[in-house]
C-alpha cells in the first residue's frame, strides 16, 4: 500500500516502552503523512530516542502499533529488513564503519540490496527455465555494473554535501560535522520514504 497525500505514511498508535518497570513512552499516536517533517523536542532522557528505536524497530516496542506504508511494523511476522530499506536513520553518534572509506560507508546498504535482488531475480529465472526450457535468461546489471552505478551515486551525494575530496578518507580523520553529513548521505543513498534524525 502506498501513502496519497491523503494516507499517512506513518502512522502510530498507543506506542508504550518501559525499561526496567520505568515507563518511557506513555501511549503515543502521531500520523506523518507523505512530505510532512515533524521535530520531536524535549529535555535528555526524556525518550526521543527511543521513540525513534522503537519507529526503526531497533527497540521492540511493549505496546501499539507502528504501520509503514500501511504494514504493521510491530507485527513479528513482518520481515523488517524489508521495511527499513525504506526508512532512513541518522544515529546521535553517526555509527560509521570505522574500518571503511567515506565512499564505501554510503555505498555498503545500496550494493548490498542491489545484490541481493539481483541474486533473487536470477534464481526466479533459473526456476522459470527449469519448469519452461523456454523462458529467456532474465536480463540484469553485473556486480561490476552495480557498483559502478552505485558508486556513481554516492560521489553525486558527497558532491552535494561539499565532502568530495574525502571520498577515500577513514571516519577518524573527520570532524563531527562532517561525521554528520557522511552518515545523513549514508542515509539517503538508500532513497528512503522516510528519514528519521536522532
Amino acid at each position: 500500500m502506498s501513502a496519497t497525500p491523503d494516507t499517512p505514511i506513518l502512522s502510530i498508535r498507543g506506542l508504550k516502552k518501559s525499561y526496567s518497570g520505568q515507563e518511557v513512552l506513555r501511549g503515543i499516536d502521531l500520523d506523518v503523512a507523505p512530505g510532512e517533517k515533524i521535530a520531536i523536542i524535549g529535555p535528555s532522557g526524556c525518550g526521543k530516542s527511543t521513540f525513534l528505536r522503537c519507529v526503526n524497530c531497533m527497540e521492540d516496542p511493549d505496546g501499539g502499533s507502528i504501520a509503514f506504508r500501511g504494514v504493521d511494523l510491530a507485527d513479528m511476522r513482518v520481515d523488517i529488513n524489508r521495511q527499513r530499506e525504506h526508512i532512513g536513520m541518522v544515529f546521535q553518534n553517526f555509527n560509521l564503519f570505522h574500518n571503511q572509506t567515506v565512499l564505501e560507508n554510503i555505498m555498503l546498504a545500496p550494493y548490498y540490496v542491489a545484490c541481493r535482488e539481483r541474486k533473487a531475480k536470477r534464481r526466479a529465472g533459473f526456476f522459470a527455465r527449469l519448469f519452461s526450457p523456454a523462458a529467456a535468461e532474465p536480463a540484469g546489471e553485473s556486480r561490476r555494473d552495480i557498483r559502478a552505478r552505485i558508486e556513481a551515486e554516492a560521489r553525486t551525494l558527497l558532491e552535494r554535501i561539499g565532502l568530495s575530496d574525502k571520498a577515500d578518507a577513514y571516519p577518524a580523520t573527520l570532524s563531527g560535522g562532517q561525521k554528520q553529513r557522511i552518515a545523513i548521505a549514508r542515509a539517503l543513498a538508500m532513497h528512503p520514504d522516510v528519514l528519521l534524525f536522532d
